[in-house]
């Protein structure tokens, strides 16, 4: 594509931003509230509406007006696709805005969405299909938004929510789409996925992934992973979704080879064994998981699904504190893995690492230590510590980690080379007292191992 501007679309442009600058959007509005009976009219009005919501500063002035209503109205008038569809195509850019969302929501909007879900539903004609795909779409559109989700949420008890929890168990692959996509919008807060571990969404969105398995829906996989992940994050619900069985359907798709299936099935299972020791252990005993974790930690094509299954790797030490997981992760290659991960951008990342990394040199530093070296465990930490942009949780860890290889006669060796007790004794005077506390416990381990 060429790098010059395109006249024709600039001038576009400007001129959108003219009319709505000069008001034109509530005199529309108002047009359309007098004049709906007027057929040529109302289309005029709705093409304008569709070139001028496309623009981001428009949407201020129609949250403004009372175009929800009037479009909720025309709307429920409208009997043909065609005219349906001309209001859709406004709908769908205005409804990206969280205030005009909630706007809809009040207006009934989603009554009427409900009901073509109804109506087209088992419907074969293309028309149908193409009006069930756009209206359960803005009904997830609408649940993006805070507050009108929790407005249709009503405490679990809303009977839109129950309505699309219906779309699940559906035989129509748009609907199942829409209804995991719209659980893991309601499961955006706390309360609202712990009422509804509570009520048994769970066992719905697993019965749909084991649908999936050979099916092989790509977007419904996503979709179903997503709701569980985000389901998974309140504490309480851990332990019940994984007695519930979930870790074990998540693991079907280990083999998929769909990088956003593979991320949000890898962010699902982080977030199941978060404080779950034995879960951990299980899974982190798993030859074939950490297998699978390994080769998607060199996934450099797919940032995302590299930096989950680092994060994984490490959670799974992390929470199991376990032997045979770190002897299952060195088995299967996974300890350079985490060593690159402590030069991670991301703070979190270095910390998680280097903690693992820690669990690693303590509960089996010897099984360790010829990846250790080969991974440049030491000249990594001691880039760690003079480098004065890390963090001191960092800082600290690495210190930790020092002292904790120095049980190692070539891990030792090359702390010795390295001269970290110049990097560790400027850190003595370091502004947070864990640092400096652990900095001089560190010196005095290096002095009386030189």
């Amino acid at each position: 594509m060429s790098a010059y501007a395109c006249p024709v679309l600039d001038s576009l442009y400007t001129l959108q931003a003219q009319l709505i600058n000069m008001g034109v959007i509530p005199t529309l509005v108002k047009l359309l509230g007098i004049h709906s009976h007027n057929s040529a009219l109302t289309e005029m009005c709705l093409i304008a509406f569709g070139n001028l919501a496309e623009l981001e500063s428009s949407k201020e002035q129609f949250a403004s007006t009372n175009i929800a209503e009037e479009l909720v109205r025309l709307f429920q008038k409208q009997t043909e696709h065609e005219k349906k569809e001309m209001v859709f195509e406004v709908l769908a850019p205005l409804a990206e805005n969280d205030v005009i969302k909630l706007q809809l929501v009040e207006a009934g909007l989603v009554e009427c969405l409900l009901e073509v879900v109804g109506q087209t539903v088992d419907g074969e004609r293309e028309e149908d299909i193409a009006q069930l795909k756009t209206a359960s779409d803005l009904m997830v559109l609408l649940l993006l938004g805070d507050e009108s989700m929790q407005k249709l949420f009503e405490g679990g008890k809303g009977s839109v929510f129950q309505r699309v929890l219906s779309w699940i168990p559906s035989h129509n692959h748009q609907l199942q789409l829409a209804g995991a996509l719209a659980i893991a919008n309601f499961a955006r807060n706390d309360g609202n996925c712990i009422h509804m571990v509570d009520t048994g969404i769970v066992q719905k969105l697993l019965e749909l992934l084991d649908r999936h398995v050979e099916e092989g829906n790509v977007t419904v996989q996503h979709a179903a992973l997503s709701a569980l992940r985000n389901l998974a994050i309140p504490v309480v619900n851990k332990s019940k979704m994984l007695s519930a069985g979930v870790a074990d359907v998540v693991l079907k798709f280990l083999q998929s080879e769909m990088p956003p299936v593979q991320f949000k099935l890898l962010g699902t299972l982080r977030m199941l064994i978060d404080t779950q020791a034995e879960a951990a252990e299980q899974l982190g005993t798993n030859g074939k998981l950490v297998e699978r974790l390994v080769e998607w930690c060199e996934a450099k094509d797919h940032a995302g699904v590299m930096g989950e299954s680092n994060r994984l790797l490490s959670a799974l030490i992390r929470h199991s504190k376990s032997k045979e997981v770190v002897r299952t992760v060195i088995q299967k290659g996974g300890v350079k893995h985490l060593v690159t991960m402590a030069t991670s951008e991301h703070m979190i990342m270095q910390n998680e690492a280097l903690v693992a990394l820690g669990l690693i040199a303590a509960l089996d530093l010897v099984a360790a230590e010829k990846d250790f070296v080969g991974a440049s465990l030491v000249p990594v930490l001691h880039k760690l510590l003079s480098d004065e942009r890390s963090a001191p949780e960092i800082k600290y860890n690495s210190m930790i980690l020092i002292c904790a290889v120095m049980g190692s006669e070539p891990l030792h060796k090359e702390v010795q080379s390295l001269a970290f007790i110049d990097v560790v004794s400027k850190l003595r005077a370091h502004e947070n007292k864990t640092v400096s506390h652990q900095a001089s416990l560190t010196e005095q381990r290096l002095t009386a191992q030189s």
